[in-house]
Order: structure tokens, then C-alpha cells, then sequence
């Protein structure tokens, strides 16, 4: 009898186990939002559509390009005008992109192509967040 109870308790543990498991192998937090692919990492190209889908959000003057105060503190003055190489004042989607793509090697240490969740809490992973979403 007392087999039987260990194998009934065994067998429930195992059950009550399997769904913290599949939980904790889901992303959670800014890497799911950005993560479509559900690898548990964010890569350059799933940061590039949630760049784009903001940048599109930002653009409100149906102009093409997004301006300092379009982008609403999302950036630094000096971020921006790095990112602005014609200096005029206004980034264009492309410019837009490039500068997203820079940050995400910033925020990429380990340069494997792909962020996880302690690179996206770091400072620059938080900066690149705050120009994807």
C-alpha cells in the first residue's frame, strides 16, 4: 500500500511540476512582446517590425520622417542628432532604422544576434525598448 501512495504522490508531483515548467520556458515581459518567433530572444528583424510599427505611430504629419518632438523624449537630443547624418533636422524611416539597428548592437554584449532578457534590462537594452515600443 505504501508503494502505491509514493507512486500516486510521485505521479502528482510530476503533473503539478509540468505546467511551472512550460510557464517558465515562455518568454515574459519585454521579450514577449517583441518576441514573435517564441525562442525566449528578441533578434534584430523582431525589433525592426515593432521599430516600424512605431515609427508609423510617431509619424503624425504624414510627412515620411519623424522630427525631435515626434519622438517625444524617446531619445536624447545629442542620440538624435547622431542619427540624423543630413542634418535636417528629421529622421527618415531608414535613418530611424539604422539607429535602432546600432543600439540593438549596443545592447547585444555577447554579439550573438539576439537579446534575452538580462541584455534587454540592462541600460542600453532599456534605451533600445524605449525606440521599438
Amino acid at each position: 500500500m505504501n508503494k502505491a501512495l509514493l507512486f500516486g504522490a510521485l505521479a502528482l508531483a510530476g503533473v503539478m511540476a509540468l505546467p511551472a515548467t512550460s510557464t517558465l520556458a515562455k518568454a515574459t515581459g519585454p521579450v514577449a512582446a517583441l518576441d514573435t518567433d517564441n525562442d525566449g530572444t528578441v533578434d534584430l528583424n523582431e525589433v525592426n517590425k515593432s521599430a516600424t510599427e512605431l515609427f508609423t505611430r510617431l509619424e503624425k504629419d504624414s510627412d515620411g520622417t519623424v522630427d525631435f518632438k515626434e519622438m517625444k523624449g524617446r531619445v536624447s537630443k545629442q542620440g538624435f542628432k547622431t542619427a540624423d547624418p543630413d542634418n535636417d533636422g528629421t529622421l527618415s524611416k531608414d535613418e530611424f532604422l539604422v539607429m535602432v539597428a546600432a543600439m540593438f548592437k549596443d545592447a547585444d554584449p555577447d554579439s550573438d544576434g539576439t537579446l534575452d532578457a538580462k541584455e534587454i534590462a540592462s541600460k542600453k537594452g532599456k534605451a533600445l525598448m524605449r525606440v521599438t515600443r
